[in-house]
């Protein structure tokens, strides 16, 4: 832009390779780049979409004005005709959490993964022409990851032809979905199917919540938001629900009968649809989420990365500039294994979308062969990368030191909003249990003959694996894929052999199990940390273009790698992967490899291509011009709309004049 000067071209021209290819690289494809920018700076020009007061809004403000800019967004995406691919890239632009994060991510989904051709035919179209609005209704007060203990029934009743849902309980309230307290007219309830005293477990029925004309909850329905949450603005802008229903009655066709259904007569039974096919809607949500992932995280290092150019603090000789903040190693050694992180997850997020398309194809086909592994894998890497993000933006807070404590910086309400994630869809915990699970049912299957296919497959080499030592000999040996790689498969499988023997010792299973969770969610993260590195490696076999472009992903891919093995050193260690010699060689290594990232660290984040709206960070502003507007942002704070602050007649002037009983308290 005219008349703006950039801060940072001074580091922006030490880059030594092409921006712009890299930026086709993080997006996926040209195409995708075009969409993504185009979108980008549409949200950005335009001022309803706004959001650098958000932080400082009431709850019920905050709420209107997310009302505002979900519909603003809505008529866009109808006035400019946009493509279902735009309007997505265009919600996840304007950045606020609202009501149709659920209705286009769960809703939608849940009846195209669930309902039959008729079910599809009668609520799609008025659901993708926002007639109705829907949620998720799943998580209850009293269950959440046990999905199977939900309380909430659904009983048939043959004399009406309906299903009566209703909660029984306190702790069977629907709680916690987005979108049902005050906005969602109807929801995908998941309730416990009951026909003729019989439980046939946890089902999904379409349920209207709401009446289409004045909004108001229909008969036996208690509905309600939950509260506030975590952080300024953040995920208060959602409406976060409970609701409870009294014997509310439902046509049976509204049981979401594409698996299983339940005739005129009250008789349960399995469709010729294999049940398997819903799996591939969880796939479908945790490869988004891992995607997703990427980006917040490519976000907080973003602002961590060019602030850290801008900011300088001692090292001054006799008048020179201050030391740049990123030319510490402190701050490269937390930065930039961030950075690679955020590329890792890209490209591993790339990979899950091809697996989720591979595993549709095959359910389709009746071949369920993958698709014990694909749940795994997507529910580790959802586990992995939400857990590692979330922990990587508070990181890049502190990196910022005290201005990263603003919400000027964008790093307090990034980290707000999306620190749930470690919770939904799956709590990252139980779901390395469960990786775990499918892990030492893998291994105990060798005896047998059946081969482990996909991101398990080293698990047949086991033998082999137990016996691997480290050929290492010097710090650039660490730099060759295959000895990356042999050291991380052999760490985990020692690992999930040691798992193991401890269980077999047990003579009642799942008690081992309890007992050895914290040695099996350790294994589960073995595990996961490989995939990620195996598919950082894959990625580097593909034709990259561009100058430098795939130097950078080399290096970025060993600095991820290799701090990974830093960190948890004690596990290659202990397993004999690796003797302390060449685990100091990897520190080695690593080092050099920073100061090489270095010069390229700006570009590097340049290739994210976000905007300063979707940034949102006074600290991560593409110019680098940070202090004057730190310094504009303070006064835009209520509290200076007045020289004097409200309360000092009343409770100040009295105690400084020392008549503290004549102050109102």
């Amino acid at each position: 832009m005219e008349g703006v000067v950039d801060h940072l071209a001074f580091e922006r021209n030490k880059t030594q390779f092409d921006v712009e290819e890299m930026k086709i690289v993080w997006a996926g494809s040209r195409h995708a780049l075009e969409v993504s920018d185009k979108m980008a700076r549409l949200v950005a020009s335009d001022p309803a979409f706004r959001k650098d007061d958000r932080p400082m809004l009431g709850r019920k403000e905050l709420f209107k004005n997310t009302l505002k800019k979900a519909v603003y967004a809505w008529k866009r995406i109808i006035e400019l005709r946009l493509t279902e691919e735009e309007a997505a890239m265009l919600r996840t632009f304007v950045d606020q959490p609202a009501f149709t994060d659920l209705h286009w991510g769960m809703f939608i989904p849940a009846i195209k993964g669930q309902g039959t051709e008729e079910q599809q035919q009668k609520w799609l179209p008025l659901a993708q022409r926002m007639q109705i609005i829907g949620c998720y209704a799943q998580t209850e007060l009293g269950h959440g990851s046990n999905v199977q203990g939900l309380e909430t029934t659904a009983t048939f009743d043959p004399k009406t032809d309906e299903f009566v849902i209703h909660s029984p309980t306190l702790t069977s309230s629907k709680w916690w979905p987005g979108g049902l307290g005050k906005v969602s007219t109807h929801a995908v309830v998941y309730a416990r199917l009951i026909t003729d005293g019989q439980d046939h477990g946890v089902h999904g029925f379409i349920v209207q919540l709401r009446s289409l004309d004045d909004h108001l909850p229909l008969p036996g329905i208690t509905v309600g938001d939950i509260g506030m949450k975590f952080g300024n603005g953040a995920y208060n802008s959602m409406d976060n629900g409970v609701l409870r229903f009294d014997h509310v009655r439902i046509p049976r066709n509204q049981m979401l009968m594409r698996v299983s259904q339940v005739t005129r007569e009250g008789k349960y039974a399995q469709s010729s649809v294999p049940r398997q096919l819903v799996y591939g809607t969880m796939v479908y949500v945790r490869q988004t989420i891992v995607r997703d992932a990427s980006s917040a995280l490519a976000r907080a290092v973003c602002i961590a990365t060019r602030y850290s150019a801008v900011r300088r603090q001692f090292g001054s000789n006799k008048g020179s500039l201050e030391t740049q903040v990123l030319d510490y190693k402190t701050q490269q050694a937390r930065l930039f294994p961030l950075l690679a992180s955020a590329y890792a997850f890209r490209f591993v997020g790339e990979w899950l979308k091809w697996l989720y398309m591979d595993v549709m194809k095959r359910l389709q086909a009746n071949d369920f062969s993958t698709l014990p592994e694909a749940h795994a894998c997507t529910a580790g890497l959802k586990s992995l990368t939400t857990s590692v993000t979330a922990d990587g933006i508070e990181e890049c807070r502190k990196l910022c030191g005290g201005h990263g404590y603003l919400c000027s910086s964008g790093l307090p309400e990034l980290f707000a909003v999306y620190i749930p994630t470690c919770t939904y869809e799956g709590d990252n915990i139980v779901l390395l249990l469960q990786v775990a699970r499918h892990l030492i049912k893998t291994i105990s299957k060798l005896g047998s003959g059946k081969k482990p296919v996909g991101t398990t497959s080293y698990i047949g080499r086991v033998e082999q694996l137990m016996l691997y030592h480290s050929d290492v000999q010097k710090a650039e040996d660490w730099l060759k894929p295959n000895e990356v790689l042999g050291a991380f498969e052999a760490r985990a499988a020692k690992k999930l052999v040691a798992c193991a023997q401890n269980l077999s010792k047990f003579t009642n299973p799942e008690e081992g199990f309890q007992e050895l969770s914290a040695d099996l969610v350790e294994t589960a993260v073995a595990h996961c940390q490989l995939i990620v590195v195996s598919k950082f490696i894959e990625k580097l076999q593909q034709d990259i273009t561009g100058k430098g472009v795939k130097h950078q992903i080399q290096l970025l891919c060993s600095i991820y790698a290799l701090s990974l093995l830093h960190k948890h050193l004690g596990d290659f260690l202990s397993t004999g992967c690796i003797t302390p010699k060449q685990g100091s060689l990897a520190n080695d290594l690593l080092r050099s490899l920073y100061s090489e990232v270095r010069p390229n660290a700006i570009g590097l984040v340049d290739a994210f291509n976000y905007t300063d709206h979707y940034l949102g960070s006074v600290l991560g502003r593409y110019d680098g011009d940070v202090y004057p507007k730190l310094y504009e942002e303070a006064w835009k704070d209520p509290l200076n709309d007045s020289v004097v602050p409200d309360g000092f007649q009343e409770y100040i002037r009295p105690m400084l004049k020392q008549q503290l009983r004549n102050a109102r308290l």
